[in-house]
């Protein structure tokens, strides 16, 4: 609650051009990734500071994405070859969002122009850059479709259509839910204003999403010190088959 008051208090921050101005906050800056981490949950709120007459007969309407670092990703199409599936084709997408979560007030086709959606890359085929396939590929958005279900169905891709809400045309807010098995990195999130379908204002800010404690030691240690990752890896590996070892011993 301090942290949304704080938020309405900077109302007179300045951060785009044009009648209408943007404030955002989050609920936490940080997502620390422990050992037991399970998922987390991030309240996304703000503020419109209206400067100028807006369109009365037009209502306005928000749109909020949470964007995760951009990795190239190779998809693959398997196909029956003398009565075995394997993979028959593949098409590497030089840059997909490892976490993507789109919140709106309403359905986005409705406060959205295809126009705007191409200059900001709002939906999700418009954030997915594939820049060519080979040319025995015919279909190559086929396989940028089987990404978006694929990442979809474990989570890492969102679409909230109606999950964000606006009180009394100034005060927005949405929650956006992170799954547990999320990237490591530097995540953007984003708010558009729009009226008529025309993005008014927009506002951006970042949530840090790092690995801490006994994860984050482990990951730095097998990425700087490999070999010592190995024997230890190997020593626990050993330990644990002789303690089974001895259970089933004493068992018996």
């Amino acid at each position: 609650m301090l942290r949304f008051i704080a938020v309405i208090c900077l109302l007179i921050l300045p951060v785009t051009a044009g009648a209408q101005k943007l404030v955002l906050g989050l609920s936490e800056d940080e997502v620390a990734i422990t050992v037991n981490f399970d998922g987390s949950q991030i309240l996304v709120f703000g503020a419109i500071k209206h400067e100028g007459p807006t369109a009365a007969d037009a209502p306005l309407d928000v749109i909020i994405t949470v964007r995760g670092p951009s990795l190239p990703a190779t998809v693959y199409r398997k196909d029956r070859i003398m009565g075995i599936w394997a993979n028959a084709a593949s098409v590497e997408i030089d840059a997909a969002p490892s976490f993507y979560a789109i919140s709106s007030t309403k359905p986005l086709a409705d406060i959205l122009t295809n126009t705007d959606d191409l200059r900001y890359h709002i939906t999700l085929p418009t954030a997915i850059r594939s820049v060519g396939a080979p040319q025995n590929i015919q279909d190559s958005q086929s396989f940028s479709d089987a990404l978006m279900r694929i990442r979809t169905g474990n989570g890492l891709y969102q679409l909230n259509e109606g999950q964000a809400s606006i009180i009394d045309q100034t005060l927005f807010r949405t929650n956006v839910s992170l799954p547990a098995n999320l990237v490591e990195g530097d995540y953007t999130v984003r708010v558009f204003l729009t009226q008529n379908k025309t993005v008014l204002a927009e506002y951006e800010t970042a949530l840090g999403v790092h690995k801490q404690g006994l994860e984050r030691w482990l990951f730095t240690m097998s990425r700087e010190q490999p070999f010592a990752y190995g024997l230890m890896a190997l020593a626990i590996a050993i330990s644990a088959g002789w303690g089974a070892s001895a259970v089933f011993r004493f068992i018996r």
